[in-house]
């Protein structure tokens, strides 16, 4: 049984990653990898701003005629078009679209292995000032010796510091961690 890219940690798994693969073939066939990405981040925005479109795209009670007509619709308002409209289409009329979010972060994968672009999470207690984003993203793009596509998100749980994943590399250097060594430490002298 075919798992999605949520149930395997791959991207690239299952259903989402093979449709993802199909579009990205044709993409770069027809020269319009960026146009799709776009298109595609724009659907993706749309998805986290309504929760009305985030219930059609998951809800198994919709027909896939309902959800092929709000799609239809949604993509005329929003003025998403050509390869990435037509893939949206079609995972609603595949009753596909619950993969849609899926799909898309695979797509962004697979655009980010063929620039070369390495992906790197990094958490902050704080949002940091724009100087010092420049400079996280300078220090990561020395490590991964490649350009870096940053996923910056806040976590007031760190207290402070930093926690950074690039690839399977992972650092924690926030307070909260070096506050739960010491606490471990101070158990362990007693």
């Amino acid at each position: 049984m075919a798992q999605n890219a949520s149930e395997s940690g791959s991207p690239l798994a299952g259903v989402a990653g093979r449709y993802a693969s199909a579009l990205f073939e044709l993409a770069r066939d027809e020269r319009a990898v960026d146009a799709v990405a776009e298109g595609l981040d724009r659907f993706d925005a749309l998805l986290t701003e309504s929760a009305d479109l985030r219930r059609l795209v998951r809800s198994p009670a919709f027909s896939a005629e309902d959800q092929v007509k709000a799609i239809e619709a949604v993509l005329a308002k929003s003025g998403i078009g050509g390869l990435a409209a037509n893939f949206i289409r079609l995972s609603a009329a595949n009753r596909r679209l619950f993969a849609l979010p899926d799909m898309i972060r695979a797509y962004r994968e697979l655009v980010r292995e063929s620039k070369g672009i390495v992906r790197a999470e990094v958490r902050l207690a704080e949002k940091p000032s724009d100087a010092v984003l420049q400079d996280i993203k300078a220090s990561l793009k020395d490590v991964a010796k490649a350009e870096v596509d940053l996923d910056l998100r806040i976590d007031p749980s760190l207290i402070g510091g930093i926690v950074v994943k690039l690839g399977s590399r992972m650092v924690d250097a926030s307070l909260r961690t070096k506050l739960n060594s010491i606490r471990l430490a101070m158990q362990g002298a007693r």
